[in-house]
């Protein structure tokens, strides 16, 4: 039986009925933005980080909202959370938005993202076009969200991550220099890494047992490894 609500209570709905992405390319990159910055933060009680998780900021209507592909809020804990109620959440904007573009969303649309965006708060905002390989980021200044100039090379004030363009790919660097991966690249260079670490295992064991091979032949020989 379904929950009854007052005829006074606002009903937050945890989904909007839209897709997270519209294809593979698209979904590829905000799973590995999301996954990256929560990666990043995951050792900060005070960061959330979420994906395609709808943003409500006005208490009482639920048609103001929206769902940006990553929202990164500073001064909330980590968490699972159906939606984003801004005044239970400290009343803290995310600071940090992204969004992937993909073919199906239109002009209009991203208009009136930019505005809900720079009306309720947002620090940084970055918009990213896998197919056209654009990218344009915006920072609050003076109330308002004003172009980055130059998204090369720029650094995230919130984030202190680097962005850039490798043909048009979008690469997002660490602070610590390490480039954001995707799940199969993480799990890719994991087992490189376990192939390396077996690789030396057997090398060394291999060494051993030639050292071994020696000082029997010395022994045979009436010689003492141990003494030499």
């Amino acid at each position: 039986m379904p929950p009854r609500h007052s005829p006074t209570e606002v009903v937050y709905p945890d989904s909007d009925g839209k897709p997270m992405a519209d294809n593979t390319r698209q979904f590829t990159y905000i799973v590995t933005i999301q996954g990256g910055i929560a990666a990043l933060f995951a050792d900060n009680p005070n960061v959330f980080v979420a994906g395609d998780l709808l943003w409500y900021p006005v208490e009482g209507d639920n048609k103001i909202r929206a769902a940006p592909d990553t929202m990164v809020v500073f001064g909330r804990p980590p968490g699972d959370r159906g939606s984003y109620l801004q005044w239970r959440e400290g009343n803290l904007p995310p600071q940090v938005v992204f969004e992937v573009l993909s073919p199906g969303n239109t002009a209009a649309e991203m208009t009136r993202k930019f505005r809900f965006y720079e009306q309720y708060g947002v620090e940084e905002y970055y918009l990213y076009d896998p197919d056209r390989g654009a990218l344009d980021g915006w920072i609050r200044r003076e109330g308002r969200l004003e172009d980055v100039p130059a998204m090369q090379g720029w650094i995230s004030p919130r984030l202190r991550i680097r962005f850039a363009l490798e043909g048009l790919d979008l690469v997002l660097y660490r602070p610590d220099g390490r480039r954001f991966e995707t799940f199969l690249e993480l799990e890719q260079r994991a087992e490189a890494e376990r192939q390396r670490a077996e690789a030396e295992r057997q090398r060394a064991e291999a060494e051993r047992q030639r050292a071994e091979r020696l000082a029997e032949q010395l022994r045979a020989l009436g010689i003492e490894p141990d003494a030499m």
